[in-house]
């Protein structure tokens, strides 16, 4: 299991970069130049470019972690070692309703969720398959990461650490808590039965049947997934683009005077309870429901300052994001930055997520699941920042 995480973090993520910079670095240019060789409009040239290219780069650098992590789970399964596992895990999934084979997608969303979800197919029963897939959001990926320690290092610079583990503790807690709210709610059908498993001889795996799955599974993705992710990524191209204010050109505008900003600066509000009622923050939040790991990257362009290489030293970027909450939270940004940080824990991981989760469980259970996901990181955005302002006021101190 070790292993396997590994490989979902450590070893893919180089690859997938690669993968990302074989579009943006060299197909996007050649394609740029091209469109403008035949005298195409710029607007044009940043809509392929930044719009449609992008999201197949997205698509592109998922690919080789799904390979990596479905060929490792098809190993451990030919081998005859996942049923073993299974049987380890079992007792420690009684809570919940479901058997030890539950284990395996739950370990595998803190490398990633994507192909956390497509693993519940070592599942054999629909609903648990559905259970586990409504909970594996909540485990707290990689992606995620990159915005805790930016928060953290700059709202709490001597207990960066301590906060960043404890987003870890509370995507645990989430995921044992809602895997208990739905068996007990929605679930309620799902009975925990004995593990009956046959084991089979450990035995040499088949190279065939190993290529076959990976091959399957990740086309799969790239056909049904992969439309939603291009999709998406296009409109959001097209949101901050388009100028709201009198004097800027079609795709040369600041983010501040586009469709993006407006809808930002019109949802902003919604945050005031939690603290960070403030565009910067909503911009920030739109931009990470496509992917957490741009969210670093959204905050360094809406405030026009340099991203900073390490997250965890924030430089000028944390200074500003401190100001912010500073302003918006009353004197309590530390309390403001915790909020934001569960709020980011607990809402819709990526748009790839939600691509997988459609094409496993369908649009009823996916639009349902981001709703839920949505109102309740907002409840415990607003449950962190208010109880932790009462609380501070009971000690006689500010934040």
């Amino acid at each position: 299991m070790w292993g396997l995480f590994q490989l979902a973090t450590a070893v893919a993520a180089p690859v997938m970069d690669a993968a990302d910079s074989l579009v943006s670095g060299g197909l996007a240019p050649w394609v740029a130049s091209a469109l403008e060789s035949v005298g195409s409009p710029s607007w044009l040239v940043s809509f392929v470019v930044d719009g449609v290219l992008a999201g197949f780069a997205t698509v592109l650098s998922f690919v080789p972690l799904l390979a990596i992590v479905f060929g490792a789970i098809a190993l451990l399964e030919d081998s005859g070692y996942l049923a073993r596992a299974a049987v380890v895990a079992d007792r420690a999934m009684a809570a919940l309703g479901l058997d030890g084979r539950a284990m395996l997608p739950l370990v595998i969303g803190f490398g990633c969720n994507v192909p956390a979800l497509t693993a519940t197919r070592t599942l054999t029963r629909a609903r648990s398959r559905l259970l586990v897939g409504l909970l594996i959001p909540f485990t707290s990926c990689p992606a995620r990461l990159t915005v805790y320690l930016l928060i953290a290092s700059a709202v709490f610079p001597d207990q960066a650490g301590t906060a960043v583990f404890l987003m870890y503790v509370l995507s645990i807690a989430l995921v044992v808590l809602g895997g208990l709210v739905l068996r007990h709610t929605l679930f309620r059908d799902v009975r925990r039965e004995g593990l009956v498993l046959a084991l089979p001889a450990y035995q040499r795996p088949r190279v065939g049947m190993l290529a076959r799955s990976v091959w399957s599974r990740c086309a799969s993705f790239v056909r049904k997934a992969g439309v939603i992710i291009v999709g998406t990524l296009s409109v959001v191209w097209v949101l901050m683009a388009v100028p709201v204010t009198p004097g800027h050109a079609v795709a040369d505008v600041p983010v501040a005077d586009s469709l993006y900003g407006a809808a930002a600066h019109a949802v902003a509000p919604v945050f005031e309870p939690a603290g960070f009622a403030e565009w910067h923050f909503s911009a920030a939040l739109a931009t990470g429901f496509v992917a957490k790991e741009v969210v670093v990257g959204s905050f360094a362009q809406t405030y026009a300052v340099a991203e900073p290489e390490d997250p965890s030293a924030p430089g000028d970027l944390g200074a500003q994001i401190v100001a912010t909450l500073e302003r918006t939270s009353d004197g309590f940004p530390a309390l403001a930055g915790a909020a934001f940080m569960v709020f980011v824990l607990a809402y819709t991981p990526c748009l790839a997520t939600l691509g997988e989760q459609r094409r496993l469980f369908g649009w009823r259970w996916t639009l349902g699941a981001t709703a839920a996901q949505l109102a309740l990181a907002w409840v415990l955005a607003v449950a962190v920042f208010r109880v932790g302002v009462l609380v501070a006021g009971l000690l006689g101190g500010g934040s």
